[in-house]
Parts: C-alpha cells; sequence; structure tokens
C-alpha cells in the first residue's frame, strides 16, 4: 500500500473526471491521500470531498490552511476565519494538521511580507491547537527554520524538499519529514537523489503534489498531468534511488507519515474496518 502525502484532489484539471481519478489511485494501492488546502474559501469543499470519497480512499484525509501562492488575495479576516475553521474541524477525524502554508521566494510577484505575516499566523495557530504542518518550502529554507526556531509547532511534512543536506538536518530536528515525488525522477536532479539515498529512512514520505510537479516520464507517455495514481510508480523510483526493495520503502514512508501526523495515524486506530499497510 502507497501513500501519497500532499495531493490536489481539488484541483480544476481534476473536476470532470475525480471519479476516475480516485478510482485509477485505488487500483495503484494508493490507500492513503493527503489533501492540502490552499485557502479559507475551500474549505467546505475539501471537506465534502474527503467525506464522498473516504470509501474508496479509506486514509482519505486533509488539512486546512492559506497557501503563499494565495497571499496576495488573502485578507485580515481569513485568519479569523481560519481560526474558526480549524476549531471546527477538530471533531473531525479525518483533519490531521495546518497546510498547506509557508514561503515562495521563487514567484516574482508575491509580497514577501504579506507572505510572511500570513505564514508567522498560521504557525501561531498550530502551536495553540497543537497540530503538525504541512509547509510549501521554495527558496526560503532558512526563513522558515527561521520562523519554526520561535515556536513550538508539533513538526509536520517539508513539501517537495529541494534544499541542501544542512537544512534537511535541521527540519528533521524540528519533527518534520520530507516529501519527496515526482521531481526525483529526473537524472539531472541529483541533490534530490542524493537527499533520498543519504537521509535517514525514517524521515522520508512519498508525495505526487498532483496535478504538479510531473514526473520525468509524463510528457513522454503522452500523460496531460501528474496524478495520484502515478504515485506507485514515482515511489517505486524512489525505492531504486534509495536500493532498498518496494516493500520496505513503502512500510517505511507509510510509518513516517503517520508518525508525524498523529491524527491520521487515530484515524486508522479507531477505525476497524481501515487495514493498515504491510
Amino acid at each position: 500500500m502507497w501513500i501519497d502525502t500532499h495531493c490536489h484532489l481539488d484541483a480544476p484539471e481534476f473536476s470532470s473526471s475525480l471519479t476516475e481519478i480516485i478510482a485509477s489511485a485505488r487500483e495503484m494501492s494508493v490507500n492513503a491521500i493527503l489533501l492540502p488546502a490552499v485557502k479559507v474559501a475551500d474549505t467546505q469543499n475539501v471537506q465534502s470531498l474527503v467525506s464522498q470519497y473516504s470509501n474508496e480512499i479509506p486514509g482519505l484525509v486533509y488539512t486546512l490552511g492559506i497557501h503563499p501562492l494565495y497571499t496576495n488575495q488573502a485578507h485580515e479576516s481569513d485568519l479569523n476565519l481560519l481560526e474558526e475553521q480549524i476549531n471546527k474541524a477538530l471533531s473531525d477525524p479525518r483533519f490531521v494538521g495546518i497546510g498547506e502554508i509557508g514561503l515562495d521566494y521563487f514567484v516574482e510577484d508575491l509580497d514577501p511580507h504579506k507572505q510572511e505575516h500570513f505564514f508567522h499566523a498560521q504557525l501561531d495557530l498550530a502551536e495553540q491547537f497543537k497540530l503538525p504542518v504541512i509547509l510549501h518550502v521554495r527558496r526560503s529554507q532558512d526563513s522558515i527554520l527561521k520562523a519554526l526556531r520561535r515556536r513550538k509547532v508539533p513538526g509536520g511534512i517539508a513539501h517537495a524538499f529541494n534544499g541542501s543536506f544542512q537544512q534537511a538536518e535541521q527540519f528533521i530536528e524540528f519533527g518534520f519529514k520530507l516529501g519527496f515525488g515526482g521531481a526525483a525522477t529526473y537524472e539531472r536532479a541529483l541533490q534530490i537523489r542524493r537527499l533520498i539515498k543519504e537521509l535517514p529512512l525514517e524521515s522520508i514520505v512519498t508525495e505526487t503534489d498532483a496535478p504538479d510537479i510531473p514526473p520525468a516520464w509524463l510528457k513522454a507517455e503522452n500523460l496531460t498531468f501528474n496524478e495520484p495514481a502515478f504515485l506507485s510508480r514515482i515511489a517505486k523510483e524512489l525505492a531504486i534511488i534509495r536500493g532498498v526493495s518496494d516493500s520496505e520503502f513503502a512500510s517505511a514512508v507509510w510509518r513516517n507519515a503517520m508518525q508525524v501526523l498523529p491524527r491520521w495515524s487515530a484515524l486508522y486506530a479507531g477505525n476497524l474496518n481501515l487495514n493498515l499497510a504491510s
């Protein structure tokens, strides 16, 4: 069984064929998917989607947050609304944390100060509610690490990690797992491959970021966009890079995700109809 710790099932690319997308993922043994929200207006849709498809994907869960790419359109009142949404979601066993939040210093038209304001405020919420976070870290590793040093956030996942080995070690020290996916399938992704090969296995989780971060073979096979069904093939390539068997890698990344997102693990512990990864 495979676990996708970052997949935007609510993306427009999936809207016309979501039932088929979900079925394909299940057929490829992707039995757990985390759907991170990107803005407060999406909360109801994300929750409805997770509820609708939880029978097909038993480990389907979600997080709530304001993505840095949407901070230019966000208002101060959104933070108050997000706090209310988080408080209400605590009674939902499929709600597992805060995200996708973070900093993106790659996109030039984003206001860095506004990004930082919303990011810091959401870290404060994570500390307040004692919830792990799903981090968007793009050219911002040091700034995010600096923010984490100021708070007691109970870990989470640094999604699509592409920092240095030293930065990776610091995230791990703060209780974070590091997310790897399609970017590692490119032969030129030497730094990412080195991280997968040399970091402690217990620090690694798998993800697609579908429909984004396409694997290397997407265009060659005339596929339109990334999807969660591709996670099994991506993860098997990561296992090869790591030098371990598929089964060992699948068990490790499943265990790692459940450890860092305890509400996800509790979902399985509290439901006898859900099968744990073997």
